[in-house]
C-alpha cells in the first residue's frame, strides 16, 4: 500500500507535465500556421488536375457506347419443308458454296416428274392438235377440187340452157351443186382455224402449252436444287437452335446465320453535341473492353445519316406538351487500321476516342468539294482564300 501511493505523486506530475507540454502555446501555434496551407493545398491539387485532364483531352472527343459490327448474314430457306440433314454446328467455320443443310428433297422430286409428265403429255397434244391440221388441209384441198368441178358443171349447164338443150331444172341442180362444194371449204377452212388456234405460237418459236409445261419443269428443277442450302461467303455459323433434324422449316424464315469474317469495324454513338468538329478521316484510338490493354487504331470513315431515335421502330414524337429535351446520339463508323491480335467478336464493347484537334490529310481528301457559282473562278477566288490567310497569320 504504501509503494502505490509513493508512486501516485509520481505518475500524477508526470500527467500534469504532459498536459502542460501539449497545451503549450508554441505547439497551438504551429498546428495553427499549418492549417490553412493545408486547407488551401487539397483545393489546389484538385484545381491542378481538373486543368491537366481538361488541357490532354481539350482536343479529343470519347464515348463508351461503341461496338464492334461485322457483316452478317441471315440464311433462310426458299422452299419449306421437313429438314432432312444438317452438317454444321454452332461457331463452325465455312467456306463460301459449303453445304449448310438439306431439306428433305423427295416431294420436290414428285413435283419435278409430275411436272416432266405435264410436259409429255403437252407435246402429244400438240402433235395430235398438229395432225387434226394437217386432215383439214386435205379437206379444204378436197373442197376447192369440189367447187372447181361444180364451177365447170353449172357453166355447161348455163350454156346449154342459152341454147335451149337442158331443163332449167338440170341448171338449177347444177348451181345447187356448186353452192354446196363452197359450203364445204368454208366449213373445211374453219375447221382447219379451230385446230390451228391452240397451236398457235403467238409472234414466238414454241408453242404456249409445251411452253408453259417446260416452265413449271423448270420451277420444279429449281425448288429441288433449292433444297440444298448453301453458305453465300465465308464466316462462322450462329444462331443454330431452329436448325434441327426433322423440324419443319418454312420459306423466307430465317434458319441460321453467318458472321463475315476479316472485315469488322466500330460503331461509336458520339452525343450530338460532340459532332462540332468530327470529320471523316480523323484519328480514333479503339480500347475493347474484352482485352484489357489491347489498344488499336483507327480513323472515322463516316457520319450517320440520323440519329439513334430516327432509325429505331417507333421515333420519337416530340410536339407534345411534356417535351423534355434530350441529347441524341448519332452513330458514327470507325474502321480500323490494323488488324487485331485478339478475334473481333460482334457485340464487343469498345472506348472509342477521336483526335479532333486538326482535320489531317485523311479528312481533306473526303471533304465534299463545293460547286461553285456560274462565273466565279478559281482565279476570282484566290485573292480571297490569300487574304483569308494572311489574316490568320497576323
Amino acid at each position: 500500500m504504501s509503494s502505490m501511493a509513493d508512486r501516485d505523486p509520481e505518475l500524477n506530475a508526470a500527467a500534469r507535465e504532459t498536459a502542460a507540454t501539449a497545451n503549450s502555446p508554441a505547439e497551438t501555434s504551429n498546428r495553427s500556421r499549418w492549417r490553412l496551407p493545408l486547407m488551401l493545398l487539397v483545393p489546389l491539387v484538385l484545381i491542378v488536375a481538373g486543368g491537366a485532364w481538361w488541357w490532354l483531352n481539350a482536343g479529343t472527343v470519347s464515348t463508351d457506347n461503341a461496338y464492334v459490327q461485322q457483316d452478317m448474314v441471315s440464311i433462310s430457306p426458299e422452299v419449306s419443308g421437313r429438314i432432312a440433314e444438317v452438317l454444321v454446328d454452332e461457331n463452325d467455320t465455312v467456306r463460301a458454296g459449303d453445304l449448310l443443310f438439306r431439306i428433305d428433297p423427295e416431294p420436290f422430286r414428285i413435283a419435278l416428274a409430275s411436272a416432266e409428265a405435264e410436259l409429255a403429255a403437252a407435246k402429244v397434244n400438240v402433235e395430235s392438235l398438229t395432225a387434226t391440221s394437217e386432215g383439214t388441209s386435205v379437206d379444204i384441198a378436197a373442197a376447192r377440187e369440189d367447187i372447181r368441178f361444180a364451177a365447170d358443171q353449172f357453166e355447161r349447164q348455163q350454156a346449154l340452157l342459152d341454147r335451149g338443150f337442158t331443163t332449167r331444172t338440170g341448171f338449177e341442180s347444177a348451181q345447187h351443186d356448186l353452192q354446196q362444194a363452197r359450203e364445204r371449204l368454208r366449213n373445211a377452212e374453219a375447221a382447219q382455224r379451230s385446230a390451228s388456234a391452240p397451236l398457235g405460237k403467238g409472234g414466238g418459236t414454241t408453242y404456249p402449252a409445251i411452253a408453259a409445261a417446260q416452265a413449271r419443269v423448270d420451277e420444279a428443277r429449281l425448288n429441288l436444287k433449292r433444297t440444298e442450302i448453301h453458305a453465300p461467303h465465308d464466316g462462322r455459323i450462329a444462331q443454330t437452335d431452329r436448325l434441327q433434324v426433322g423440324q419443319q422449316i418454312v420459306s423466307g424464315v430465317p434458319a441460321v446465320s453467318i458472321v463475315k469474317e476479316g472485315r469488322s469495324w466500330i460503331e461509336a454513338n458520339f452525343k450530338e453535341t460532340d459532332l462540332a468538329r468530327m470529320l471523316p478521316g480523323q484519328p480514333a484510338t479503339v480500347e475493347i473492353d474484352a482485352y484489357p490493354g489491347l489498344e488499336l487504331t483507327g480513323h472515322v470513315e463516316s457520319l450517320g445519316a440520323g440519329t439513334g431515335s430516327e432509325f429505331s421502330l417507333l421515333p420519337a414524337q416530340n410536339a407534345t406538351g411534356n417535351w423534355v429535351k434530350v441529347t441524341q446520339r448519332v452513330p458514327i463508323r470507325i474502321a480500323l487500321d490494323e488488324a487485331s491480335p485478339r478475334p473481333l467478336i460482334a457485340g464487343l464493347s469498345v472506348d472509342v476516342s477521336v483526335d479532333v484537334s486538326g482535320d489531317g490529310e485523311a479528312a481533306k481528301s473526303v471533304r465534299p468539294r463545293q460547286p461553285q457559282r456560274p462565273g466565279s473562278s478559281t482565279a476570282q477566288e484566290a485573292p480571297a482564300e490569300l487574304a483569308s490567310a494572311g489574316h490568320a497569320r497576323r
